[in-house]
């Protein structure tokens, strides 16, 4: 990373990612995006309807090497994999029954799975991200911009009696929606959450679920 990457205005970060758009959608709902949030078992449904799956290295974080998050994550299915064969070193074909493995580890280790799809056609491309080691992510908590990601249909929600003060969600959350609080429990930021099942799934007391955001309205 230049240091001119580390000084973006917000300006330029807008720029960047122009076109390049993160949306999180419920499973079996069709979006035109260039890019999405899946949670976990949209990403599960793709690879079990996948006639060839191919396997690789996340290359943001095998070049920062700023955290311990699996490496071996990136997934490509059906019209991609030759083309992503040929191009990237790393990539090969493995059976079913390791890439859900790889998506496992990758949930459990805290990460989004960001997927790549033309505009309405099916997903045949996803990662495994972090925002320390993921530009995109990186930038737009830097500079806080929300526009570049529309949020999930899904809310986190917590069982404050349920909770047991761990502070998994606080370390896990990639959008700093959950925060420290006076009584040792975290507090949601409802507005800073977008839906990716990360904190819910992970939770060791399962004092968090995901709701409809609009379940109220």
């Amino acid at each position: 990373m230049t240091e001119q990457d580390r000084t973006l205005p917000s300006e330029r970060v807008a720029e960047a990612v122009e076109g390049y758009v993160a949306k999180t959608i419920p499973v079996q709902i069709q979006l035109s995006a260039e890019q999405v949030i899946l949670i976990e078992p949209e990403a599960e449904e793709i690879l079990r309807s996948a006639d060839k799956i191919a396997l690789g290295p996340c290359y943001c974080r095998k070049e920062a090497q700023k955290c311990n998050a699996p490496v071996d994550v990136c997934l490509t299915v059906g019209s991609d994999v030759d083309e992503i064969l040929e191009e990237y070193e790393g990539f090969r074909i493995v059976p079913l029954e390791q890439a859900l493995e790889a998506l496992r580890v990758s949930h459990e280790g805290g990460l989004i799975h960001f997927a790549y799809r033309k505009a309405d056609q099916d997903v045949t491309q996803f990662c495994s991200c972090c925002s320390c080691c993921c530009w995109f992510l990186n930038r737009l908590k830097e500079f806080d911009y929300h526009e570049a990601i529309i949020e999930s249909q899904f809310v986190a929600v917590q069982d404050r009696e349920a909770c047991v003060g761990c502070g998994a969600c606080i370390d896990r959350c990639h959008f700093d929606a959950w925060k420290a609080n006076g009584d040792g429990k975290p507090t949601l930021l409802t507005e800073k959450c977008f839906g990716c099942g990360v904190c819910a799934s992970t939770c060791p007391a399962n004092a968090i679920r995901l709701e409809p955001r609009n379940a109220d309205s």
